[in-house]
């Protein structure tokens, strides 16, 4: 504690009193000199505590400024829900053709729902509802929006058009909740290889989408995992490719009468399915109901190329022909007894037409011969003809990427006896889907490598195992071209395209057992152009029936080629083909068109 100097010290005033001063102006000096160090040491405090107080301030907007550098260098987020509810996954990757067309997109929209304790007029509401969604019972809402509910869904999805009609009724309870829907621009157009999605957890404010179908569901866990990066599904399909195709066999079937119908296009070498249709069909932005009984097969749902499983007829007879090639038990020219009927045990085998007593192997192909390709199957043996069957994929669903491809198993013989493996070659007896029968001619077209049908566009795809010689392949080739030229699909023999082809006529298998008389599985699968096959088309009519030539036509040769023929005309320039150098007949301006023989 410092001392105090005192304003009258007893020196001083001696002293000044031996001067002759005035010993008073010492305490005034003392007074005068104490007030001024106050001054300066409150000034000196003043000093200080301004000095903090920019200090603080300088700390303060520093660290301002840092976090705000800080955010405006780093990558936006979204912010997370203080709460503990789970989080509702809505993106979802877009889908698109092999070209990057849209085939499947997200759209922002409204879900609609009401808080009855804050409805003003309950009732009234209820009524002006069932007037914008005439899908709604203005009663069932009137009752729920006067009862102890506290929370009401209305509708999972509504327009622009009718949120604007709902925001007019000025009603405060009803309220909407931001979402994102699935939407396929395209209408119906690939249905059945999209498939389609619904709406999984669902909260005010977003809602799961999730694959009930097709690819949706198939990777439905890809189109909505947040690591790809927004990044789309590319398809191997080819929008432009899709809309021909379905445009003429929805033509074809009609003309035909034909009851359902079915395409495939894959490309030969690497099984990417160029386009797949199945008719009747759906709009996945409004994807009926399942049916509750009947005929899976008579659903809009039902995808004919993968889950129609038919005995595919004559179409199989090439697969006959290609494993004798390939044992080296005969060759084109090999002569075999073809005398109808062939008589084996208690049963019969007959040919659609008398052949006469022999032909070679080439004829049995281009006359479709059942007797001709029984003896081959006999030649070969049941458990050979087995394995290179299995070796093709006839024994197992295929593996394209749907998920209805494991209902697509084919129907294969208990036992494989000798009069199995007779009628098995020409097509009876083993049932599978035209997209194995696709892949398998696939095999033949490329060289004899198998290929796995997929829907994923890949730059590079790994060359299958080889199944059968290329010697084999060309040979089989060689004679499903004169099929189309001399044989039973006369009518396949599009100008400039080379195509090669086997027709196949299966009765429809009965319910209950046995075969229909007037029903059948009309199917055409050709290769172009033949010489450098690239493209593969299957086409088959379920049920069809045509009147020409003065009768009714059932075979494929009358109902299934004709419609191939024109697929393969419209969609070979939107592949990139160039038509060989032929000029077509044409007569007063009417296309000349050969006469097909029935098969």
């Amino acid at each position: 504690m410092s001392q105090r100097t005192p304003l009258r010290p007893l020196a001083r005033i001696l002293d000044a009193r031996a001067r002759g001063e005035n010993p008073d102006l010492i305490e005034r000096d003392n007074i005068r000199a104490r007030g001024e160090a106050g001054r300066e040491a409150a000034r000196a405090r003043v000093a200080w505590r301004i000095g903090l107080v920019i200090g603080i301030f300088c700390v303060c907007f520093g660290a301002v400024g840092v976090r705000m550098g800080t955010l405006a260098a780093s990558t936006p987020e979204e912010p997370q829900r203080a709460d503990t509810a789970p989080v509702i996954m809505a993106q979802r990757a877009d889908i698109t053709d092999r070209e990057g067309r849209v085939l499947a997109t997200n759209l922002v929209t409204h879900a609609l729902y009401a808080q009855p304790p804050m409805m003003v007029d309950p009732v009234g509401t209820a009524k002006k509802l069932a007037k914008i969604f005439p899908d709604l019972d203005a009663k069932r809402l009137a009752a729920d929006f006067t009862g102890s509910r506290k929370f009401v869904w209305i509708k999972k999805k509504i327009s622009p058009e009718q949120l604007q009609l709902v925001h007019d009724i000025g009603e405060p309870g009803l309220l909407f909740g931001p979402r994102e829907m699935r939407l396929y621009p395209n209408g119906r157009l690939a249905a059945h290889v999209l498939g389609g999605a619904r709406f999984g957890n669902e909260g005010v404010d977003s809602a799961e989408i999730v694959g009930t179908a097709g690819v949706e569901k198939a990777f439905d866990g890809w189109l909505r995992d947040p690591a790809n990066n927004g990044a789309p599904l590319k398809l191997s399909i080819d929008l432009t490719v899709q809309q021909a195709v379905e445009e003429i066999l929805a033509g074809g079937m009609k003309l035909m009468n034909a009851k359902g119908a079915t395409a495939v296009v894959m490309e030969a070498h690497t099984g990417e399915i160029i386009a797949m249709a199945s008719l009747p069909d759906f709009d996945p932005n409004d994807r009926p109901a399942p049916l509750a009984k009947g005929d899976a097969s008579d659903s809009p749902l039902f995808n004919r190329a993968v889950q129609g499983v038919y005995e595919l007829g004559s179409t199989f007879k090439i697969f006959a022909v290609a494993q004798a090639l390939e044992l080296g038990l005969v060759n084109p020219t090999t002569m075999l007894d073809t005398k109808s009927p062939m008589v084996w045990g208690r049963f019969r085998i007959r040919d659609f037409h008398n052949y006469g007593p022999a032909l070679s192997i080439t004829d049995i192909v281009v006359e479709s011969s059942n007797v001709g390709t029984a003896r081959i199957a006999l030649l070969i043996g049941g458990q050979r003809q087995k394995a290179f069957l299995e070796s093709l994929g006839f024994m197992a669903p295929t593996p394209v990427e749907l998920s209805e491809a494991n209902s697509g198993r084919p129907i294969v013989p208990a036992k494989w006896s000798e009069i199995t493996s007779m009628t098995v070659g020409y097509g009876h007896g083993l049932a599978a889907s035209p997209l194995h029968l696709a892949a398998a001619y696939a095999t033949i077209a490329n060289g004899g490598y198998k290929v796995k049908p997929t829907l994923v566009h890949a730059a590079t795809h790994e060359k299958g195992p080889q199944v059968m010689s290329t010697e084999a392949a060309k040979t089989a080739l060689a004679m499903m071209r004169a099929v189309v030229t001399r044989g039973t699909a006369s009518f396949a023999d599009v100008p400039g395209y080379e195509v090669a082809g086997k027709t196949g006529t299966a009765d429809k298998v009965k319910p209950g057992g046995g075969y229909y008389d007037n029903k059948v599985i009309a199917t055409f699968a050709s290769a172009f152009p033949a010489s450098d096959p690239k493209y593969i088309l299957v086409l088959s009519l379920d049920e069809p029936s045509s009147f020409a030539a003065n009768e009714t036509r059932r075979t494929a040769g009358w109902t299934a080629v004709p419609v191939a023929a024109e697929v393969i005309r419209r969609i070979a320039p939107i592949l990139g083909m160039r038509p060989a150098d032929s000029v077509p007949e044409v007569l007063d301006g009417i296309q000349l068109v050969k006469a097909a023989k029935s098969h």
